[in-house]
């Protein structure tokens, strides 16, 4: 793990405050600052960090819905996640929940279940559901599977 990933004497290289939850700590409620974040602990309820990094420790375990400008998973969190810019899931991060993000980074041996939706700017949007079968689609773009499985028969 990169040594900025978690800074021990709470700045990160670029000299940037980076508040700590310490693994005895837990935090039932909204978790809302200015500063990037990182949590060892356990935190149920809401994260909200619009414009700064939330990084999950190792021992960190997250029950909460996740809004940051970059969120890092090394530890396991069970619920949505919504970063502006992106997200990356270590080796040893779970994720369990829906990702929003228009850049993602999975690791070999990470685990991610839930549905994953990259469009720019899809951070704060609701989650779009694809057309529904009959429906006009837009030209372009890579076949569908319902298109390959009727060519292939």
């Amino acid at each position: 793990m990169p040594r900025s990933t978690l800074e021990p004497r709470g700045r990160r290289d670029g000299g940037e405050t980076v508040a700590n939850i310490g693994k005895s700590i837990t935090i039932k409620g909204d978790v809302t600052g200015e500063e990037d974040l990182v949590i060892e602990g356990h935190v149920e309820g809401r994260i909200d960090l619009k414009s700064h990094h939330l990084t999950i420790g190792p021992n960190g375990e997250i029950l909460a819905e996740i809004s940051a400008k970059q969120v890092t998973i090394i530890g396991r969190v069970v619920g949505n996640v919504s970063a502006a810019e992106r997200v990356e899931i270590c080796d040893t991060g779970r994720l369990e929940g829906d990702l929003r993000s228009p850049r993602l980074l999975i690791h070999e041996g990470a685990v991610l279940n839930g549905s994953v939706s990259m469009k720019k700017g899809d951070a704060g949007a609701a989650v779009q559901r694809p057309a529904a079968q009959g429906q006009a689609q837009p030209q372009g773009g890579p076949p569908k599977l319902s298109d390959v499985s009727k060519t292939a028969s």
